[in-house]
């Protein structure tokens, strides 16, 4: 059984939950879900994991996010994890996620600790 990162390599805290993953010799699957977007039942699973709304994932400063209007929106759970799908640059990162089914997201990446 895998770890699940959801990472961007760019990221400097996603760089550190993957270094901590890989520091406690667990098997970790990478995701780089800007490029391998999660579907919108899969943003759903991993969201109740974590027990967060989808605004409270989105990255509101993202330039998409201001165009889009998302500061102040107020849609239905249903069209966020659509939006969410067609736009993962809006997820936050990084999302962990372990073989149990419990997530975390890893700001800071300290948090990660709770799952090992």
């Amino acid at each position: 059984m895998h770890y699940v990162i959801w990472h961007n390599p760019r990221c400097s805290k996603s760089r550190a939950a993957l270094a901590m993953l890989e520091d406690a010799g667990v098997m970790v699957s990478v995701r780089w879900y800007r490029d391998d977007p999660p579907t919108a039942v899969e943003l759903d699973a991993v969201l109740r994991a974590l027990d967060m709304t989808p605004a409270a994932l989105v990255r509101m400063g993202e330039p998409v996010a201001k165009e889009l209007g998302l500061a102040e929106a107020e849609m239905p759970r249903e069209q966020w994890l659509r939006l969410m799908s067609d736009h993962p640059v809006l997820i936050e990162r990084p999302v962990v996620i372990a073989p149990d089914g419990r997530a975390v997201l890893g700001r800071p990446p300290e948090n990660i600790r709770a799952l090992l």
